[in-house]
């Protein structure tokens, strides 16, 4: 059995669903999961802010408790865009930081390196990449499970879904993210069929989705783990 460290900021992700179907999942997989014993954040929501010297007593934090060597199956996009981007740049001269960066992946990235064999969920899905997702390591490793689990995946170029962190609450830019999201986004859910699972692994793309469209969302975990039902 092998020991994985899954890191979530529930703070920024749906709550519990997401983590207990990537619990499931992983376990189906052949994995032993293990959570950190203190709420580990990394950062994001300083980077936003600008608060860098918060961000950065954060991940410091992480060096400090993560174990060495155990990977780290990450299921907030932005969150593991810290580890693949900010991390190496607020502590470019520590050791482990650098390894904890090559440890973090994301769960289609872990699964895919591993071998999985999805069991088969069928249906139609529409993904919404998270923008930093798209950036940094995109979404062909999602992708690629879901069409093994015979789902029938459509990944339209939406771009930005237009919330942004908090960009799409603040009331100088609410109306802005509002376009953002009816320049490809919004038309997509509108003529997407009504049994067409929405996916959507980002905090901020799930409550634009569910807030402006009426749709619900489903993070990629939840759908792999309700073929194990």
């Amino acid at each position: 059995m092998s020991l994985f460290c899954l890191i979530l900021d529930i703070r920024r992700h749906a709550g519990q669903v997401g983590l207990a179907a990537a619990a499931r999942v992983l376990a189906h997989a052949g994995c032993r999961v293990e959570l950190p014993r203190e709420h580990l954040c990394c950062g994001r929501p300083y980077y936003d802010a600008g608060m860098l010297d918060r961000a950065k007593a954060a991940l410091q934090r992480i060096v400090a408790v993560v174990e060495p060597g155990v990977p780290l199956v990450i299921l907030e996009p932005a969150c593991l865009s810290v580890f693949r981007d900010e991390m190496q740049q607020l502590l470019p001269d520590d050791a482990r930081a650098a390894e904890l960066s090559r440890q973090a992946m994301s769960l289609g990235e872990f699964l895919g390196r591993r071998g999985y064999a999805p069991r088969r969920a069928f249906g139609r899905a529409l993904l919404q990449g998270h923008c930093h997702q798209k950036a940094l390591w995109g979404t062909a490793a999602e992708v690629k499970l879901l069409r093994a689990a015979a789902v029938e995946v459509e990944t339209p170029d939406t771009g930005c879904c237009g919330m942004a962190g908090s960009f799409g609450f603040r009331k100088d830019t609410e109306a802005a993210s509002r376009r953002i999201a009816e320049l490809a986004l919004l038309p997509k859910l509108r003529a997407a069929a009504p049994d067409t699972v929405v996916v959507a692994d980002g905090f901020s793309c799930r409550e634009q989705i569910e807030a402006l469209s009426g749709r619900t969302t489903q993070h990629f975990a939840e759908v792999l783990a309700g073929s194990l039902k």
